[in-house]
């Protein structure tokens, strides 16, 4: 049987494009935040009377929009709105205590000299509670983008058109790196080059197939092996 290591997952040979912007998930791939989510979620669940583990929450929630873990709830008969408040307090809670960035990113984000983007689900709130507190905020400016800016979240390709729009770069000439399959429909519906990543607390098993299925045209594990890639995408063009 093959290896399927994170160096072959799912390359898709697109030829050379002169790439203008690099298009960015916030959780599980600028700060390692999906387990600590997914453990309120699960807490708030259960507390609201529907036992549920961090590894069920993982499965139930993790890439969904604010409002499709709302429907979520309001499906199992839950207090939507009042479960997902307390959700929202607990994880707060959490990123007073510290927001844990991912590995790596930090060279990322400051070895290549072009546009940024955040392209998350998350709510605005979120993302002012989270990724706007943290040094890494300072990379991406005004280009902060939620679910909420747009008419539909992930896998829509609204938010990737979005945020292509503002930065003023065409939407195939974007790199667009998320962690869940729905961010990997989103960029390859809107055209951009997608990578699927892995990141350090991802244990999901055949989770590199999920993300090729989806649509990546590469799959990589850990910041380190995106930080290659970019080398291989960009530096030849820049040459």
């Amino acid at each position: 049987m093959k290896d399927h290591g994170a160096r072959d997952y799912g390359a898709r040979d697109h030829g050379a494009r002169d790439y203008g912007a690099i298009l960015f998930d916030c959780d599980g791939v600028l700060i390692d935040s999906e387990p600590l989510g997914c453990e309120a979620l699960a807490r708030a669940v259960t507390a609201a009377g529907h036992p549920m583990t961090r590894e069920e929450a993982t499965r139930i929630f993790s890439g969904n929009s604010a409002q499709a873990t709302l429907a979520w709830m309001e499906k199992a008969g839950l207090d939507a709105a009042a479960v997902f408040n307390e959700a929202d307090r607990l994880l707060f809670q959490m990123f007073d205590r510290g927001i844990p960035h991912v590995e790596g990113i930090e060279e990322v984000l400051s070895g290549f000299d072009l546009p940024l983007a955040v392209c998350s689900n998350s709510s605005v709130m979120r993302l002012d509670r989270s990724i706007a507190r943290t040094p890494l905020a300072a990379r991406f400016g005004p280009h902060v983008y939620s679910a909420e800016h747009v008419a539909a979240p992930k896998p829509a390709p609204d938010l990737a058109l979005f945020a292509c729009e503002r930065l003023g770069v065409a939407p195939e000439r974007a790199i667009f790196i998320d962690d869940n399959p729905h961010g990997v429909l989103c960029a390859a519906a809107a055209g951009c080059l997608a990578v699927g990543f892995i990141g350090p607390s991802d244990h999901r098993e055949s989770h590199a197939r999920t993300l090729r299925d989806a649509g990546a045209d590469h799959v990589v594990r850990g910041m380190a092996e995106f930080r290659g890639l970019l080398s291989r995408l960009l530096l030849p063009l820049a040459a």
